[in-house]
């Protein structure tokens, strides 16, 4: 079994005979537009379309007419992606600086995150812009991508981009922090304002989910 993220940045494992890639419908059309996302779809004995919760109708259509035009024959899964957070009150009716992962900002052409869903879904009253604030290398970052917009792309764990980014933080007029990065800031920048981390979970939607998928390869396989 092989597992693949359907983006730009892959990952795998493998047991014989199933293959599985997850589709996101928030860059539709990246499926079918970027090497190894292709083969990953055309080859996939499964396909996840995550993410439903969160992205337009229109997205969700692309990716599934694009799965039915180049594997009609894989099992596609609706899923969710639900949001989380630790703390809601950081959130709620504030003003807050929304950091997000750099990659999927630069190069991965997002205009959100999820931080920015949790930011949306738990009422804050403004999402701050950072960029009068930025010091350093993140300065560059946004020249390269202005379309990058008011949120805070967290490029790398480097010495002098931690401290870049720490400073960034300390620098902006805001209420609180809403870290959507990989991984928990808290543990490599220290930031002196209220912040909330935010996580979200797969949620499979209705027939066939991966229960079902794996429980018939487990069986064909006599894996048991």
């Amino acid at each position: 079994m092989v597992v693949w993220d359907g983006g730009n940045n892959d990952f795998s494992f493998y047991v014989p005979d199933l293959s599985i890639t997850v589709a996101d419908p928030h860059r539709a059309g990246d499926e079918l537009a970027y090497y190894p996302s292709e083969v990953h779809l055309r080859t996939a004995d499964v396909v996840i379309i995550n993410k439903m919760d969160s992205a337009g109708p229109e997205g969700i259509q692309k990716v599934r007419d694009n799965i039915a035009k180049v594997n009609p024959g894989a099992v596609v899964i609706d899923a969710a992606s639900p949001i989380k957070v630790d703390n809601p009150d950081v959130i709620r009716g504030k003003r807050v600086l929304v950091i997000e992962d750099g990659p999927t900002l630069t190069h991965g052409g997002m205009k959100i995150g999820a931080g920015t869903v949790a930011a949306h879904k738990f009422g804050a009253a403004e999402l701050v812009d950072p960029r009068p604030f930025v010091v350093g290398k993140l300065g560059e970052t946004f020249q390269i991508y202005p379309n990058i917009g008011v949120l805070l792309p967290a490029m790398g764990y480097s010495g002098q981009q931690i401290k870049d980014l720490e400073e960034t933080i300390e620098r902006t007029e805001c209420d609180g922090v809403v870290i959507g990065t990989p991984i928990d800031l808290n543990r490599i920048v220290k930031i002196n304002k209220p912040n909330t981390r935010v996580y979200y979970d797969l949620q499979e939607i209705g027939s066939p989910d991966l229960e079902e998928v794996l429980g018939k390869f487990v069986k064909k396989h006599n894996l048991k």
